[in-house]
């Protein structure tokens, strides 16, 4: 399978660069895989797609603010994102310009925090600097945002039921609820259970093979607990279908369904892939030639019946038919239901 078989084109201008007001009111396209059928409706009707002793799982991961600004000793400007903390006091990272040497200190916060560059991909604070780091961060809003990160992103990028800290990105598919609703949701007997995955580089690593079955994906850390487990296991044993919000969800549904429950993670999902576990999912639009949208092209084919073409073909589908119909696209965009 070819890495171009991944590729579509997008009007620039349907990348969303901000937020809706109010979250549930995002559009939300639905593709019924075994039928065939695509069709149109609010977010706030997503509850309807859901049945008694269902099971909604989301991933409870909290990004962290992780973006910083800083100068360098000759004056110009640096961008740091903090990518994983090593230990104590250094942390991988991201550094621009690239061109910033090893042994380069940078300065962030009027001058009062200091680091030291100790390798093209690392950079060590103080420890009572590095303990602290994040207060001086800001949300790392992904680069298709053409703008810089806001008051209001520290509350949107984030959802409702965020608790664990250790993203460097939002699992978006989760942007859309909110208290109100997952109240309703439970309300209507639909069970919820909360797993974790912290979004990492390997989520976002971009696939440059054009054999894509010879991409690498990076280890991401997950979660799924006792209680999510529980849940899981009594939902299937009771026939009820179990609901992904969001690709990084599906993911740490999908290494529970082989006996993982905590640990990392680089399961790479693309179709021709066997799900165990999942029914339905519930994402955003995701970039061309991405891991991502190989996922949910491998979902869509797993429910159709299909071969791994025909999934793509009606994943592109529905992805023409959102761009004709000026749906909002990638993480602050609209939702999708694959069903």
């Amino acid at each position: 399978m070819k890495l171009s078989d991944f590729d579509y084109s997008l009007p620039v201008e349907l990348i969303a660069q901000y937020p809706l007001t109010e979250r549930e009111s995002a559009r939300l396209l639905i593709v019924d895989r075994l039928n065939k059928k695509i069709t149109h409706a609010s977010f706030k009707d997503f509850s309807g797609y859901l049945k008694r002793g269902d099971l909604l799982a989301l991933n409870n991961t909290k990004v962290l603010t992780c973006r910083l600004l800083g100068h360098k000793g000759t004056g110009g400007k640096a961008k740091v994102l903090l990518t994983k903390r090593k230990n104590g006091s250094t942390f991988e990272a991201l550094i621009q310009p690239s061109r910033t040497k090893v042994g380069e200190r940078i300065k962030f916060n009027h001058g009062t925090v200091t680091a030291v560059i100790t390798n093209r991909k690392e950079i060590s604070f103080q420890k009572r600097d590095a303990d602290n780091i994040y207060k001086l961060g800001e949300v790392p809003l992904p680069p298709y945002i053409k703008r810089e990160p806001e008051d209001l992103d520290r509350d949107y990028y984030q959802t409702v039921y965020a608790q664990k800290e250790g993203a460097i990105a939002s699992p978006t598919a989760g942007l859309h609820f909110t208290r109100k609703i997952l109240g309703e949701i439970e309300a209507d007997g639909i069970n919820l259970a909360y797993l974790t995955l912290h979004v990492g580089l390997g989520t976002f690593k971009p696939v440059v093979l054009e054999d894509i079955t010879r991409h690498e994906m990076e280890s991401e850390y997950f979660q799924v607990p006792k209680p999510a487990q529980e849940s899981i296991d009594e939902t299937r044993k009771n026939k009820g279908k179990i609901i992904a919000v969001g690709t990084t969800t599906l993911r740490a549904l999908e290494a529970y369904a082989i006996g993982l429950k905590e640990g990392f993670t680089d399961l790479f999902i693309y179709p021709g892939y066997k799900f165990k576990i999942v029914d339905s999912l519930l994402t955003n639009f995701h970039l061309p030639k991405t891991t991502l949208f190989m996922l949910v092209c491998a979902f869509c084919a797993a429910g159709a019946s299909v071969s791994g073409e025909g999934g793509i073909a009606l994943m592109k589908k529905a992805y023409q038919e959102a761009i004709d119909k000026k749906y909002r696209f990638y993480s602050y965009g609209d939702a999708m239901l694959i069903v």
